[in-house]
């Protein structure tokens, strides 16, 4: 058994300055609310604020990274946290490093025969219609360094497609189109060695975009999420390889298509979750009976010697 006072004192790092700064903050303050809950001797840091020298100064024995998107979940932070020798929650340097990066992922992923749809980087004077011949239509365009899909389209004419690149290289200077897979998305959280339920997300505008994430009440999560045991534990067995694949610790989340023909399809990564009240990684824990303090906990006791327990 694992006391409060075996973490020592835990910063949750929160905030920063990326594109999914709020989305961050609500994440960091679950977390650390939890924390406290438990009895943990717990403090919030928005490095934001005071970067690595304000961190430094609260002498962390361990840290909660609760960071989204580039600056935090890229490996930046975690290759800081090296240097310092402070363990923190989460996949290491490289593994974050290839999470954030959707076209190194997919690279990967396909190196070692998992599958995931094709893909093309774009540039603003792209052949537009090669693009559209190779992968067809509708597509999806994305930043390739973004997370809660900020800047992501689907597109179904040249005009739409080069409207979205355009778009999407306001987040970013690497921007990709990627086969649609048409059919239902599922999301498989894994934490330690188990990997929990998959959720079949459900929305009604169609794109599971920031909104749908984030603030719309109208998109669905569906646990269980309506595929044969079979099934599932075949999605749950792909999603490990596949997070496996890409160094991936501790705890993470693997999104995926399911096309009309009933085969799997690998869309991202995830290693730092979201951990607001719309977050999937807690609603898939608590499905299988695990509330969200004790989720916080065990993540973090991955950061103990012990490890996960």
């Amino acid at each position: 058994m694992i006391a409060a006072r075996d973490f020592g004192r835990v910063v949750v790092l929160y905030g920063g300055d990326s594109a999914e700064r709020e989305v961050s903050l609500n994440s960091g303050a679950a977390v650390l609310r939890a924390l406290e809950r438990s009895g943990v001797d717990v403090i919030g840091y928005d490095p934001a604020n005071g970067g690595l020298v304000g961190l430094e100064a609260l002498a962390p024995d361990r840290v909660f990274i609760a960071l989204h998107g580039r600056g935090g979940e890229d490996g930046t932070f975690q290759g800081a946290l090296e240097l310092l020798r402070i363990p923190y929650t989460g996949s290491g340097v490289l593994a974050s490093a290839l999470g954030m990066d959707k076209r190194l992922t997919k690279q990967i992923w396909q190196s070692v025969g998992l599958p995931t749809p094709e893909s093309l980087m774009l540039v603003p004077d792209a052949d537009w219609d090669d693009v559209m011949a190779r992968l067809g239509l509708p597509l999806v365009v994305k930043p390739v360094h973004e997370g809660s899909t900020l800047g992501i389209s689907i597109v179904d004419s040249r005009e739409a497609l080069v409207n979205a690149y355009r778009d999407a290289a306001r987040y970013d200077t690497r921007v990709m189109a990627e086969r649609f897979i048409e059919g239902d998305e599922y999301t498989v959280s894994l934490l330690g060695e188990a990997v929990l339920p998959a959720i079949r997300v459900e929305v009604p505008g169609g794109l599971y975009d920031y909104d749908a994430k984030y603030v719309s009440n109208d998109t669905l999560y569906h646990l269980p999420c309506g595929l044969e045991a079979h099934e599932e534990a075949e999605l749950g067995e792909l999603c490990r390889q596949a997070f496996d694949a890409v160094g991936g610790e501790d705890w993470g989340r693997v999104d995926v298509m399911r096309d009309g023909e009933g085969r799997f399809w690998l869309i991202e990564v995830n290693t730092s979750p979201g951990m607001t009240d719309h977050s999937l990684v807690p609603q898939a824990a608590a499905y299988a009976g695990i509330d969200f303090d004790t989720l916080v906990c065990r993540i973090l006791a991955a950061t103990l010697p012990s490890g996960l327990t």
